[in-house]
């Protein structure tokens, strides 16, 4: 159990930590370089505060507080068709990312260790999903993100 504790604390800290490289990242390019395909270092932080915003964050949050929920697909493609707006500062929608993640990370830090075992559903991924994969799953999205971004 010190060994699941340890690295609990540890995937805070470097989920914290990514998400700040990714803000100093994101500051340091042109947000008009498209990178990663078509998208632009804008789109991908747009994107990586909704998916922040709507899923991995809000599934912590929504296992943490609520018993079992269900959660449904997201279409990160068709959302940023839907939902993108090239118009929104870049600063302020890095700024909202990072005050979210830093949020989410302190949240964290006070929960109790069962509290990482508590289970959500997903209507393609099954059952007994537990709000630790979230986290994890929240932090691999960064870094892959930050990944391409150091590439560029």
């Amino acid at each position: 159990m010190k060994e699941l504790s340890e690295y609990r604390v540890k995937m805070i800290g470097r989920l914290e930590q990514a998400a700040q490289e990714f803000y100093d990242e994101c500051k340091a390019c042109d947000p008009l370089a498209k990178l990663d395909g078509d998208w632009t270092v804008h789109q991908i932080a747009s994107h990586s505060r909704d998916v922040d915003k709507l899923i991995y964050g809000a599934r912590v949050l929504q296992t943490l507080n609520e018993d079992n929920p269900l959660f449904n697909i997201f279409d990160a493609d068709n959302w940023m068709k839907m939902q993108y707006n090239p118009d929104e500062a870049i600063t302020e929608i890095l700024d909202e990312f990072l005050k979210s993640i830093k949020n989410l990370c302190a949240i964290l830090r006070g929960v109790q260790q069962e509290a990482w075992s508590r289970f959500s559903r997903h209507e393609t991924l099954g059952g007994e999903l537990t709000m630790q994969l979230w986290v994890e799953r929240s932090l691999a999205h960064i870094e892959e993100h930050l990944k391409t971004l150091r590439s560029a």
